[in-house]
C-alpha cells in the first residue's frame, strides 16, 4: 500500500472518530480543520513528488476516465468542505437550524472522501 493511501486511511479513521465524538467540540473542530488541511495539501505533495507530465502526457493517462473521475471527486470534496465550514460556523454562532445542514453535509463529505481515497488508490502506479 502506498504511503499516501495509508496516510489518507489513517486520516479517515481519525475523522470518523471525531465525527462520533462531536459533543467534544474542541476535539471535533480541530480534527476536522486538520482533515481539511490534509486534503488541501495532499495535491501539493503529490505534485511536488510525482512525475505528472510523464504520467499524464507521455503515457496518455490524461484520457483516462478514472483520472477525470478522481479530479471531479476532489473538486466536489472541496466544494462540500466549503459548505460544511459554512454550516459549522453557523452552528458555532448558535444557529440551531444549521444542525441538519451540517449533519447532511457530513454524510456527503464522508462518502465523497471515501471515493476520493478509493480512486486515488486505484490510480497509484509504483515508480520504477
Amino acid at each position: 500500500m502506498p504511503e499516501t493511501t495509508a496516510a489518507a486511511l489513517v486520516s479517515l479513521a481519525i475523522m470518523l472518530l471525531a465525527m462520533r465524538l462531536f459533543r467534544i467540540r474542541s476535539f471535533h473542530v480541530s480534527v476536522m480543520v486538520l482533515t481539511v488541511l490534509f486534503d488541501l495539501l495532499m495535491p501539493v505533495y503529490l505534485y511536488l513528488n510525482r512525475d505528472w507530465y510523464g504520467r499524464l502526457i507521455e503515457q496518455g493517462d490524461i484520457f483516462s476516465f478514472l483520472v477525470w473521475m478522481h479530479l471531479g471527486l476532489v473538486i466536489t470534496l472541496f466544494f462540500l468542505y466549503a459548505l460544511q465550514i459554512g454550516s459549522g460556523r453557523r452552528l458555532l454562532k448558535g444557529d440551531p437550524d444549521a444542525r441538519e445542514d451540517h449533519r447532511n453535509n457530513a454524510r456527503a463529505v464522508l462518502a465523497t472522501r471515501v471515493l476520493v481515497i478509493l480512486t486515488g488508490a486505484l490510480l497509484y502506479v509504483p515508480e520504477e
